[in-house]
């Protein structure tokens, strides 16, 4: 199977490099698996299309203020760093720009000093590892000094209002670097709407990575390594979705992160809790075992998050979607529209 298989032109103007004013105001797309018809409305008219009986599925993550930007000791020299994992206390892997000019000691000063970093490492993956200084509670501290880190395609620096909408209603979970965006479209109002319609939901984490921007490099995307996310599902919330299928409940999936959770706690048919690392790469030809239906954002070409919607909805279908959703202009991307695939 062929990277050139997941590819397809898209006008830079198909962008969204905003939010539109009202969450759930945004397009949806619903796309029928076996009648291969398209359907055009509104976010908040979900509830129309969902399957009689639902469990939507949500990933609670939230976005960190991961993109610092400071100054190297001495020299003043900028450098920017976006956090990607805590691996021990206060010792933190991270993209460093520009990664060159920093060196084993390099001490780097954020905030006017209320945080200052010390290069530890820098091993062969490209990243660094780097030790943070401080005083007081480190999350506090990045909730000052940080920015959102919005995707390479919004282009434009973060603002206050990022901060607010690029993170779902219902995050809860701190450790993202990049929001689940499948979520983003859900007010409270529209959730408790589902509710009294008698659509349950359940939840769990995945703490979205840089992975989600980093392209296949490769032309068989067989060997394709994913980038490690942390799952966590809990015996709460796997008990519920597990009496859903049992019931004959239909899971419906909150975009590909939940996607991919689901099907890491659930390889042998039974969703089990799950703590832990999971590199699950889903590509057609994979047989889902859990996801009867999904919600999620229109994805980058040649992205593992289009190989997977592929795989759920199979590629010819998603590719007459997407430029079904090209003719009507939809919004492309994090701050884009929605598709419903059932």
């Amino acid at each position: 199977m062929k990277l050139t298989d997941f590819d397809y032109d898209l006008p830079p103007d198909r962008i969204a490099q905003s939010p539109l004013q009202q969450r759930d105001a945004s397009r949806l797309l619903v796309v029928n698996q076996d009648t291969y018809d398209f359907h055009h409305t509104e976010f908040s008219q979900i509830g129309e299309y969902l399957p009689d009986d639902a469990l939507l599925v949500l990933n609670d993550t939230k976005v960190i203020p991961a993109r610092l930007i400071g100054n190297k000791s001495g020299t003043g020299g900028k450098i920017e760093l976006l956090l990607i994992r805590e691996k021990e206390t206060d010792v933190w892997e991270v993209l460093a720009k520009p990664r060159r000019s920093l060196r084993i000691g390099t001490q780097i000063v954020f905030g006017d000093g209320i945080l200052t970093a010390e290069v530890l490492a820098k091993p062969d993956s490209g990243h660094c590892i780097v030790h943070f200084n401080y005083s007081g509670v480190f999350l506090a501290i990045l909730a000052d000094v940080g920015n959102m880190p919005l995707p390479p395609y919004i282009r434009r620096p973060p603002n206050a209002e990022d901060k607010v909408r690029y993170q779902s209603v219902y995050a809860a979970t701190e450790g993202a670097i990049a929001a689940p965006t499948a979520g983003l479209h859900f007010t409270q109002e529209l959730l408790e709407e589902l509710k009294n319609n008698g659509v349950e939901t359940a939840t769990l984490t995945l703490h979205v990575g840089p992975g989600t921007f980093q392209p296949v490099k490769v032309e068989n995307i067989q060997t394709h390594k994913m980038h490690a996310e942390y799952i966590h599902l809990t015996e709460t919330e796997t008990n519920r979705i597990r009496s859903a299928r049992e019931e004959g409940t239909k899971i419906v999936a909150i975009g590909t992160t939940v996607v991919r959770s689901l099907e890491t706690a659930g390889t042998t048919g039974t969703v089990h809790p799950y703590s832990g690392y999971s590199e699950l790469f889903i590509y057609p030809g994979y047989q889902f075992k859990v996801v009867d239906a999904l919600v999620t954002n229109f994805h980058l070409p040649k992205s593992t998050l289009l190989m997977l919607v592929s795989a759920f909805a199979g590629q010819n279908l998603i590719q007459k979607a997407y430029q079904e959703a090209l003719q009507h202009n939809y919004r492309f991307y994090s701050y884009g529209d929605a598709m419903l695939i059932i």
